[in-house]
């Protein structure tokens, strides 16, 4: 079994490409795993937990060999919707339910949100005026704005979240302590 146990930092090792592995995204967020590459080899990978392994990444056996991370079709839902503020809306609203999102653009200019099927979120994405398609695709989300790949860095922290939606200019007026800390 080949043990693959480095990601590399950059594409200089491209050409070097021994196969490739092709894995869906739950397996992509997994540090540790068996798996059958592309082409039929059997490998481990020993890799650091925190960062998923996104498609095209390039992994680095034990020996040297390179072998590159592809992200399997798998079912999800593209919801379609207009760039500018309708487009921001609908990432801050699926975004607030802490949902895994892929963002992206075809290339007629189409702008879409993929995550995994879920009726209550394709619902919400429908009624801010989304067009869904639910078909299979590779599903590669943001990694967050504190992820950091392979350099084993880690952003951890406690803190409690009050999960209420507030509007500010409702023209009421607030007494006694309201606090927003984190």
């Amino acid at each position: 079994m080949l043990e693959l146990t480095k990601r590399l930092e950059t594409k200089d090792k491209e050409g070097e490409v021994l196969d490739t592995l092709t894995l869906p995204y739950e397996l992509r967020i997994r540090g540790r795993l068996k798996a059958t590459t592309d082409k039929g080899q059997e490998v481990g990978l020993f890799l650091d937990r925190g960062p998923v392994l996104n498609d095209g990444d390039l992994l680095e056996s034990s020996c040297g060999k390179v072998i590159q991370v592809r992200a399997a079709d798998e079912p999800v839902v593209t919801a379609y919707i207009e760039n500018g503020l309708p487009l921001g809306k609908l990432c801050y609203h699926l975004g607030n339910r802490h949902v895994t999102l892929a963002i992206g653009s075809d290339s007629d200019d189409r702008y879409w949100v993929r995550f995994p099927p879920d009726h209550v979120l394709e619902e919400l994405a429908e009624l801010l005026g989304a067009t869904l398609e639910r078909h299979e695709a590779p599903f590669d989300p943001e990694s967050g704005a504190y992820a950091q790949t392979g350099l084993g860095h880690s952003h951890a922290h406690g803190h409690e979240h009050s999960h209420h939606e507030h509007n500010h200019n409702e023209g009421h007026s607030h007494h006694g302590d309201h606090n927003h800390a984190h």
